[in-house]
């Protein structure tokens, strides 16, 4: 039935989706994201109930304002159904587990974080901070359950090891590095070292290859030079969901290839 709980974990997908389409929105803004109800920028009237199905709601009207016309962007729809994927994929990677709420709630905080590190160059402390309370409550639960104090000691430590890691490297390089991203790297940290060791220097590591091949390309294209800014934050993210969705099958495959 891993199916099933996939499909279902997808569903929930969708309308968290379209949570964070507000999240992403007014969180850098200082607003509120539960009041005013969700409108349109353009004649500021309030979206009904029926076109606000996540997806569905946005083909049926072509992309625009039932009342207005005006265009509303297909990052919308996107960021549902990207939303409703990493949902779905997460569910299939974890199963009926007790750890599948934290890194559901991690898939989460990944997309918001990524399209807000993207817009305005900072990720929230709104977001970031609270996660840390949030992880640790979500992962204390198969500690308990499950009997797995070892890896809550072990996500502890990994956190607070990435977080000096990066805080060395803000130190150092402050320019180079946010420290919205050292705080991110703490909260990356603990979901990470749960898994193991092995999972938690591939999310650390992958992010820097990842920025860097990127940075690359943008140079070789000519888009970029050496010291232009880019937003660190989207490659942290996506090294650590990759980590966390194939990170012990690398881990393997690596130590087959070298028989350790």
């Amino acid at each position: 039935m891993l199916w099933l709980l996939s499909f279902c974990c997808a569903l929930v997908g969708l309308a968290i989706g379209s949570f964070l389409n507000v999240v992403i929105w007014r969180v850098p803004r200082g607003e509120s994201v539960v009041s005013p109800p969700s409108h349109c920028p353009q004649c500021d009237h309030a979206i009904r109930q029926r076109d606000n199905v996540p997806v569905l709601s946005w083909v049926l009207l072509r992309g625009r304002c039932r009342d207005c016309g005006h265009r509303i962007s297909v990052r919308y729809p996107a960021v549902e159904l990207a939303t409703a994927i990493l949902f779905g994929v997460v569910a299939w990677r974890f199963g009926a587990d007790w750890q599948l709420p934290a890194y559901l709630y991690l898939a989460a905080i990944s997309v918001a974080l990524t399209l807000i590190d993207i817009d305005v160059k900072r990720l929230p402390d709104r977001i970031v901070l609270p996660s840390y309370g949030v992880a640790a409550g979500l992962l204390l639960l198969p500690a308990i359950l499950d009997d797995s104090w070892g890896s809550l000691l072990r996500a502890i430590v990994s956190g607070a090891v990435l977080f000096a890691g990066y805080f060395l490297l803000a130190f150092i390089n402050p320019r180079g590095m946010g420290f919205g991203d050292v705080k991110l790297a703490g909260v990356l940290g603990i979901y990470l070292g749960w898994l193991g060791w092995g999972v938690l220097l591939i999310g650390a590591f992958g992010g820097f290859l990842l920025g860097g091949v990127f940075g690359l390309a943008l140079m070789l294209a000519g888009r970029a030079g050496r010291k232009t800014a880019i937003p660190f934050g989207p490659f942290m993210l996506a090294a650590a969901m990759v980590a966390v969705l194939v990170g012990e099958q690398i881990v393997d495959a690596y130590r087959g290839m070298f028989q350790i």
